[in-house]
């Protein structure tokens, strides 16, 4: 399998979206998507120095943007699985196709804004701490009165919020660790950004949606998401929440992903993949930065990618696990029964307790695809359900 990967706040670089320019409609694309964002794209991709595309309010929709262009040269419908750090999974979910680019452009030039406006109510900031056990690390950032508002890999979580709080912790931080303060605009993720995420819930919830596509991992948890309104839900949520690629990229690793591209500016996760799924069954990783690296990508998407079939399938839809635990079918529910849109047909047993599956279609139980007590991961298929589209 073959996951598609879209870049966080901080993986910016000035003039990055340059080359891409002179592909056939990119500029009338990017003068549309401004328009919807509120923003100069073309600008702020090609001639904008670092400092002004730190701005929140406008690297926000410029990373969704660049993340969207490159994917439009792909052959998406061969990519099994896609995920994004932070407003990364606005693009990620334009990916899947729970959200229409137009959208998730729509969004991040809000989500932008408000956060930008949040950041400027008190000061606030975030810092990385590298190293240390994760636990007293954790401990230390509670008892500082700071949020672990990131836990991108093993040995880096970002703790965030007051500047003060920031400062005492840097001078006496956890035993075996470091920490580096970010140049960034104030405490993302975390509850300082309550009146952004408030903001963006009064537009988003407004916003069409559909059920993922593909496998779409979500930051909340690392979970494969597969309803598009829940997706939703997780996007505005996900403002005042924590990051956790960590768990996303263990599902990644549970899922069997065998390539991996990043999408521009490329680097940041692919580094951090890099350093945690290694050794035997390590993905390969293609970072995507010009078009000159589209045509490796194409055959990467070649050689891991799921290839079309122009055969005649059955209609059905698939239902995959939330997370990852132990599968327990429902009771006296077998194959050929019915079943209605939303009935509960089993469990997932996580270590937190027990996370209904429901059938998110109305049609017939085909297929049980796990069964009972077989460990399953994110984004695991469980059931198809045969019937109307």
């Amino acid at each position: 399998m073959l996951a598609v990967l879209s870049p966080g706040q901080g993986s910016q670089k000035p003039g990055f979206l340059a080359p891409w320019l002179d592909l056939a409609g990119v500029e009338a694309r990017l003068r549309w998507w401004s328009a919807l964002a509120g923003v100069d794209l073309i600008h702020l991709g090609t001639a904008a120095d670092a400092e002004e595309i730190k701005d929140t309010a406008r690297t926000q929709p410029l990373l969704v943007a660049a993340a969207l262009l490159a994917a439009e040269q792909l052959p998406m419908y061969d990519v099994g699985l896609v995920a994004g750090h932070s407003v990364g999974e606005l693009g990620a979910a334009a990916l899947a196709e729970v959200l229409t680019p137009e959208t998730a452009i729509t969004l991040a030039g809000i989500r932008g804004r408000e956060m930008a406006a949040a950041c400027a109510l008190e000061p606030t900031g975030m810092s990385a701490v590298l190293g240390g056990d994760a636990d007293a690390v954790l401990a230390a950032i509670e008892e500082a009165s700071l949020y672990p508002a990131n836990r991108n890999s093993t040995g880096q979580i970002v703790a965030a919020g007051a500047v003060d709080a920031l400062a005492k912790f840097a001078a006496a931080p956890p035993d075996g660790a470091r920490v580096r303060a970010l140049q960034v605009a104030g405490a993302f993720h975390t509850p300082y950004m309550a009146p952004a995420e408030a903001a963006l819930a009064a537009v988003a919830s407004g916003a069409g949606t559909a059920d993922p596509a593909r496998i779409l991992l979500s930051n909340l948890d690392g979970a494969a998401v597969v309803h598009g309104r829940e997706m939703l839900q997780r996007l505005i949520r996900q403002v005042t929440a924590p990051v956790r690629w960590d768990l996303c990229m263990r599902a990644l690793r549970d899922l069997g992903v065998t390539a991996i591209i990043e999408l521009p500016p490329a680097g940041t996760l692919a580094g951090l993949v890099k350093r945690e799924l290694k050794g035997d069954g390590a993905p390969e990783i293609l970072t995507l930065n010009t078009p000159d690296d589209l045509p490796a990508a194409r055959d990467l998407i070649a050689r891991h990618g799921m290839a079309p079939s122009l055969e005649p399938t059955p209609q059905f839809r698939v239902v995959v696990a939330a997370g990852a635990g132990l599968f327990r079918p429902a009771e006296d529910l077998v194959e050929g029964r019915p079943v209605t849109t939303g009935q509960v047909i089993g469990q997932v047993v996580t270590r937190q307790g027990e996370v209904d599956v429901t059938a998110h279609a109305a049609g017939v139980l085909t297929e049980w695809l796990a069964h009972h007590d077989d460990p399953v991961a994110p984004g695991q298929p469980l059931a198809r359900i045969g019937g109307p589209q």
